[in-house]
């Protein structure tokens, strides 16, 4: 059984700084393709980073510069360092998994990640 358990989020001020993290079991982050999504309120969930066919990491352009990604292969846990937040970061923030086998390319929609974990609040505010 696969499960994706996020932590880390809350509440911080614009320009600040918070770190998420995704601990996963029953599947391995190199047999498919991982990131980092977000919901915000009224909106249409959306990649933020992922590691795409090629173990590139890719990032949407609205945080390049700001997040990192980064994984703990032994423990099976991916954390997404987020600098210089912004009110527009403000949202449900879901580490996902493509099905094993499967990758995303230059773009990772949200309709190819076959796991999801329930997801982090971040908000950021003024």
């Amino acid at each position: 059984q696969v499960q994706l358990v996020e932590s880390g989020g809350g509440s911080v001020q614009v320009g600040g700084s918070l770190r998420l993290s995704c601990v996963a079991s029953g599947i391995n982050f190199r047999s498919n393709s991982v990131g980092w999504f977000r919901q915000g309120v009224e909106k249409e969930r959306e990649e933020v980073v992922w590691i795409d066919s090629l173990s590139t990491t890719r990032y949407a352009d609205s945080v390049k510069g700001r997040f990192t990604m980064s994984e703990d292969n032994p423990r099976n846990t991916l954390y997404l360092q987020m600098n210089n937040l912004q009110a527009g970061d403000t949202a449900i923030y879901y580490c996902g998994t493509t099905a094993p086998g499967t990758y995303c390319g230059t773009r990772c929609s949200p309709t190819n990640i076959r796991y999801w974990g329930q997801g982090t609040q971040v908000t950021v505010s003024s």
